[in-house]
């Protein structure tokens, strides 16, 4: 039976084998999918391996070895190439290593899915790290009328602004430097991990403005809950996110796409 696998350091808290146990059930694909908590400083070897089994056919690659997994492809999608970071393997027709970025794919869906277009918005996004290197170009290509990135370290963020450089103007700045409002403000540091709040302005929220926080929890992440006390239209977190690039990876592996809505309900109530 073919073999897929999510793979990370930890890994026990996650939701991915479930997804995409209940995916195949609704389209009828015969699988198997795990986990594999890979030793920090053996993913390479852990990969290999992977696939060096007969049924090993593709691979989630979840934190902290997404860069890793970049790095150790022969060949990468687009959007892969422009994140510097992979989330998806599988194999080609010769054997190689390929890799993908389904993460940003994920959240534009999971935005659309909401009711919200990103086409003509005016959006934010807050941090530059990789998180956020994945989801520029899949938002870029919604064509934005403004795009923002806002950072601790500004370096980063103007780094991630000329990376993209040819398709699409961004904006950057420290977290304190946008004052004026948003239509749509996006999370993408893991400060909610944390129980931290990046030091944003309350002013870039209005009664208008739809806030996304990429992280998830049993709980409403601590960004969603100041974007709610700010007086924000609507607060989303990042389960969609996570149900969504589970479903393009699904479509890569075994070229029939899952429908989403009913994971998504049967997840909020566990």
């Amino acid at each position: 039976m073919d073999l897929y696998a999510v793979v990370g350091n930890p890994i026990g808290h996650s939701k991915s084998p479930l997804i995409h146990s209940m995916f195949a059930e609704q389209t009828g694909e015969t699988m198997v999918y795990e986990k594999i908590e890979a030793p920090l400083d053996e993913f390479n070897k852990t990969v290999t391996h992977f696939f060096a089994q007969d049924n090993g056919k593709g691979l989630n690659v979840t934190v902290p070895f997404k860069e890793q997994a970049w790095e150790l492809c022969s060949s990468r999608t687009e959007r892969a190439e422009l994140a510097g970071a992979v989330n998806t393997l599988f194999l080609d027709e010769r054997g190689q290593i390929c890799g993908d970025n389904t993460d940003g794919v994920g959240l534009v869906a999971d935005i659309k899915q909401q009711g919200i277009e990103l086409k003509g918005k005016k959006i934010l996004i807050v941090g530059a790290g990789g998180a956020v290197r994945g989801i520029l170009q899949p938002i870029l290509k919604e064509y934005p009328a403004e795009l923002c990135i806002c950072n601790r370290t500004v370096s980063k963020a103007e780094a991630l602004a000329q990376m993209m450089t040819g398709l699409g103007d961004i904006a950057f700045g420290s977290f304190e430097s946008f004052s004026e409002a948003f239509d749509i403000v996006i999370n993408g540091t893991s400060a909610s991990l944390n129980g931290e709040l990046p030091p944003l302005q309350g002013t870039i929220i209005t009664k208008n403005t739809v806030c996304y926080d990429m992280m998830y929890g049993a709980e409403e992440t601590i960004f969603n809950q100041w974007a709610k006390s700010q007086g924000a239209l609507k607060v989303i977190d990042g389960l969609g996110m996570l149900v969504g690039q589970a479903a393009e990876a699904f479509s890569i592996w075994r070229g029939v796409r899952p429908q989403t809505e009913n994971v998504m309900t049967a997840l909020r109530s566990m």
